[in-house]
């Protein structure tokens, strides 16, 4: 039997800027193994030498005490044998293959760095303080493999005392790329109307009077700007709504620390451990103090985020503020901004001050958006901490761009048998966001290796993300939107064979060239059917409906009642201006600009306009989210409905008017009908299983971001023997779009079925 043994070991996953390489380093000195190892494109390549005992050890350490941010995916370990090595060391990092390894997102700053902010001569209170198990990582990277000059930290020569410890072996900053401190790296500035401050406590002194005096302030973050102001002032956040031409959207708030949260929130242990994770995204907690009230806008969710950045803890330090407005640093519906020229001049005269570093961001990203239901973390929008992290794949999609929706958009690459989402790109409805969506499909490429061959997109011809598609020139794959919904979940679980897809959401042009949206299929990767649907009904104004759900509410009480809808005797019909009601039902009557929608989306805009809740809409799926907002979680009673090919919902919206006629409280009218569509889905869901022995339910789209409805119906499902999957990995909303389309794109490509024409 051997005594010693070569191994040339290969570690696929996130492996590259999250301190592994140091760490491979420290263990094989631990187990008295010698060799090599490097960064590569495709990964971390070791070769280790020395008794096998010790290798066995070693390389099963690989996997179970690899780094916190890390995530070992594979590791192969193949006997060799060729020249003997006395030591080990780290190699040169190697660009050999086409293939690339994780890239890691960007890590919040560590317990052990905030320490060493008070305690480092070089470092004290330096506000951008990083080591191998945290701080930028995405938002700096330019290309693979991980290494300082392909950064935006290239152009920092570190000195002596940072050279010192990036090549000590017992640094923890040994090889961290963004490595620096008070002498050698990018600083803070801050420029008011009136001061240019460099000292970063003088800085610090004066960003805080200033937001303690009730001012607006533009802060640089990790992927971009954000605007800030004291979460309890509501002259001050009120002062931020008009900045920001943000009417009703609730905004996010950066607490000071954990023990404030639980102050102003309810928070439940699987929130405390996403909302303390290394990602750090805003997460939604049920509110348990009010702040001030334009931060929730009525609402009864707080969107809560901790500290990342080191900034952010010296700031609390300095402040006697317990909690900030932390929003996205942009106007209106444009992409957050990252430099710190634009931000000087977009903000110069809008908010108070303007603090920047002078390191670039290279990949803007926002912060990162989750909630949690049934013990399950969920999330609304995947940017910060969970971006470019990929989705693994029970199937090769090399080469495949999906190009996403037009909505809270997200782009897919197909790389072998993963899928790469980009950070949220935002809504493409404007020239701003489509420069960004641009950019960021040429940089992914670039950084991922991927070439595409072939490029997927919504059905839809006027969805800006389908005219890029259409524009490259490539043989192009068109996708139905639920069935890309539906795809999308079939892909994070691995599943193949055909399942009960049941997707709710506001928009989608369906296969018949009306708006579904409302839509139970049965659906396998490469194809789909229409089992059932909500019943159409017509959409006044078409997109200008969404914006104003009086019109839902109007155009279900004229399908139903038809003129004697005026008769009914309730609030809402009574609050009617006569003259719009008519205009709008002769263009429903004359199907001018009125197109027929399934949409769950539109019903739940009806049901809250009928409740007074929401006639106009400031942001996108405020009336659902208002309507759910009022829920009575006692309650639990529901209404009626037709079942068939088509849901009808006529005996629903009798018992509605009369509980509205019988001054019954809205909460309860809201339970019950949520409660309606819960016992829709079930009934649904049973009818499927009897005629096709489908047990596999999957749901998604928007809707299923209402928390109630999503809680309780996987409830009543997994209780009737159901096994339900509902995205975790991926948002439900559209921002999950782009991995369905890559799904059913890859199908589509290995049974032929796909267009040529570019």
């Amino acid at each position: 039997m051997k005594i010693n043994q070569s191994y040339k070991i290969h570690v696929h996953g996130l492996v590259q800027g999250v301190g592994f390489r140091p760490f491979i380093y420290r263990l094989a000195r631990e187990h008295s193994v010698s060799g090599w190892v490097e960064n590569r494109n495709d990964g971390v390549v070791i070769l280790a030498q020395g008794r096998n005992t010790h290798l066995t050890d070693f390389i099963h350490k690989i996997s179970t005490e690899a780094p916190m941010a890390s995530e070992v995916k594979n590791v192969q370990a193949i006997p060799v044998t060729g020249h003997a090595y006395n030591t080990f060391s780290i190699r040169k990092s190697e660009r050999t293959t086409e293939a690339i390894t994780d890239v890691s997102p960007d890590i919040a700053v560590c317990d052990r760095c905030l320490e060493d902010m008070k305690k480092q001569p070089h470092r004290l209170n330096y506000p951008l303080i990083n080591c191998t198990h945290c701080g930028p990582r995405f938002t700096i990277i330019r290309d693979l493999p991980y290494d300082r000059h392909m950064t935006t930290m290239a152009d920092f020569i570190m000195c002596s005392t940072c050279k010192k410890e990036y090549t000590d072996i017992n640094n923890r900053r040994f090889h961290a790329q963004p490595v620096a401190c008070n002498h050698c790296g990018p600083h803070y500035e801050l420029i008011a109307r009136n001061r240019h401050l460099k000292q970063i406590n003088k800085i610090l002194d004066h960003t805080c009077s200033l937001l303690e005096s009730g001012h607006i302030l533009a802060i640089k973050g990790l992927g971009g700007f954000n605007l800030v102001c004291d979460a309890i002032n509501p002259e001050s956040v009120n002062n931020l709504r008009k900045l920001k031409a943000r009417d009703g959207k609730p905004f996010a708030v950066m607490f000071r620390d954990l023990n404030t949260v639980q102050e102003y929130t309810r928070l439940s242990e699987k929130e405390e451990q996403l909302l303390t994770s290394w990602r750090r995204p805003i997460v939604l907690l049920k509110t348990r103090k009010e702040l001030a009230p334009d931060v929730s806008v009525g609402f009864d969710t707080t969107g809560a985020m901790l500290p990342y950045m080191p900034f952010h803890y010296l700031l609390f330090e300095k402040t006697t503020l317990p909690v900030l407005v932390f929003t996205s640093g942009n106007l209106s519906e444009e992409p957050i901004i990252t430099e710190n020229k634009e931000a000087l001049q977009v903000f110069g005269d809008k908010a108070r001050a303007t603090i920047f570093y002078n390191r670039d961001i290279h990949n803007r990203t926002d912060d990162s958006v989750a909630f949690v239901v049934n013990d399950k973390e969920r999330l609304i929008r995947r940017s910060r901490g969970f971006a470019p992290s990929p989705i693994d794949l029970s199937f090769n999609a090399n080469n495949i761009l999906a190009t996403g929706a037009e909505l809270v958009n997200c782009f897919c690459l197909g790389k072998e048998r993963q899928a790469i989402l980009s950070q949220h790109i935002g809504d493409l409805k404007n020239l701003e966001t489509l420069d960004f969506f641009e950019e960021s499909v040429s940089r992914m490429q670039k950084l991922f290796r991927v070439n595409p061959g072939y490029i997927a997109h919504d059905l839809h011809p006027d969805y800006l993300s389908t005219r890029y598609a259409r524009s490259t020139g490539l043989p192009t794959i068109p996708v139905q939107h639920h069935h890309a919904h539906i795809a999308s979940v079939m892909a994070e679980y691995g599943l193949q064979e055909k399942v009960s897809g049941i997707a709710f959401d506001g928009v989608g042009l369906g296969t018949d060239h009306t708006i579904w949206g409302g839509e139970f299929l049965i659906a396998g990767l490469n194809d789909f059917e229409r089992f059932s649907s909500f019943e159409p009904v017509p959409m006044p104004g078409s997109d200008l409906a969404t914006k104003e759900p009086w019109r839902m509410a109007l155009s279900y009480l004229y399908h139903y009642y038809k003129e004697a809808l005026f008769a009914l005797q309730i609030p809402f019909v009574e609050g009617l201006n006569r003259e719009n009601a008519d205009l709008i039902l002769k263009a429903i009557d004359r199907n001018i600009n009125a197109p027929l929608t399934s949409s769950a989306g539109r019903l739940f805009d009806a049901v809250s306009a009928l409740l007074g809740l929401c006639h106009k809409s400031s942001f996108h799926a405020e009336a659902p989210m208002r309507l759910e907002n009022i829920i009575d979680t006692s309650e639990t009673g529901s209404y009626s409905f037709y079942t068939g090919k088509e849901i009808g919902f006529r005996p629903l919206f009798d018992e509605i008017i009369q509980d509205i006629r019988n001054n019954t409280d809205p909460g309860i009218i809201s339970a019950r009908f949520h409660r309606t569509i819960i016992n829709i889905t079930f009934a649904t869901a049973e009818k499927i299983r009897a005629d096709y022995g489908i047990e596999k339910v999957v749901l998604s789209g928007g809707t299923f971001q209402n928390r109630y409805l999503l809680k309780n119906t996987e409830k009543i499902l997994n209780l009737h023997g159901f096994r339900v999957y509902s995205p975790v990995k991926v948002p439900a909303n559209d921002g999950g779009i782009a991995l369905g389309q890559l799904a059913i794109a890859a199908a589509k490509l290995r049974s032929k079925q796909f267009s040529q024409k570019g």
